[in-house]
């Protein structure tokens, strides 16, 4: 299917670090522009490992650039930017591992990437039209996914704290950190910082030529 070229499509990239704040942003983007969105999260292209025992699955490092069908991805938002469907994975937090169901996306005008290593992934960033980055301090990062693990993901302290200390905060600042140079705008302190999402939607309705 070929583009259709009077149909104008932005796409943003949201990156930070895990916690950082990055859905609170896409929401309050999607309030003002209403469903005219289409959300992909980097997290729903984590690879399967149906091959490898629940044990072993849990031991895996999430957060390194290989954990991720990134190409997929990158296919997959192609297609949108086209005006195609996509049908995008998901994926089971509980269980480690890709799940059965798919979720089908329809073409949208805004196109939002979201995940802690979207810019790290050039072959992702080519793809957007503006780079975001959410810059949140790493002991309130910790705090907030200590929260949203045991209540979203039923997980025990003792594994979060042990999975941050291992893979989350050394893949943080070996890849997630230092991708912040390829941000456009960076924001601070997450979905705190009005001012800063007020710019981003100024500047999403300029590209759109609202």
């Amino acid at each position: 299917m070929e583009k259709n070229t009077e149909r104008k499509t932005c796409v943003l990239g949201v990156a930070g670090g895990s916690a950082s704040g990055k859905t609170t942003i896409i929401r309050k983007v999607q309030e003002y522009f209403g469903e005219d969105i289409a959300v992909i999260s980097h997290d729903n292209y984590y690879k399967a490992h149906d091959e490898m025992p629940f044990e072993e699955r849990c031991r895996l490092n999430y957060d390194h650039p290989d954990s991720f069908e990134s190409e997929r991805m990158a296919k997959d938002v192609q297609k949108l930017i086209l005006g195609q469907a996509i049908d995008m994975p998901t994926y089971d937090y509980r269980n480690h591992n890709r799940a059965k169901e798919t979720i089908r996306i329809e073409p949208k005008t805004v196109i939002i990437m979201e995940g802690i290593l979207i810019l790290e992934n050039r072959r992702l960033r080519d793809l957007m039209d503006i780079k975001i980055y959410v810059d949140t301090d790493a002991d309130e990062r910790l705090i907030r996914r200590i929260k949203r693990d045991m209540r979203e993901r039923a997980r025990s302290i003792e594994s979060i704290i042990t999975q941050y200390s291992s893979t989350v905060k050394p893949m943080h600042e070996e890849f997630v950190e230092p991708s912040k140079r390829y941000a456009d705008i960076i924001i601070p302190r997450g979905g705190e910082n009005r001012p800063g999402i007020d710019m981003l939607i100024t500047y999403l309705n300029k590209k759109l030529g609202a």
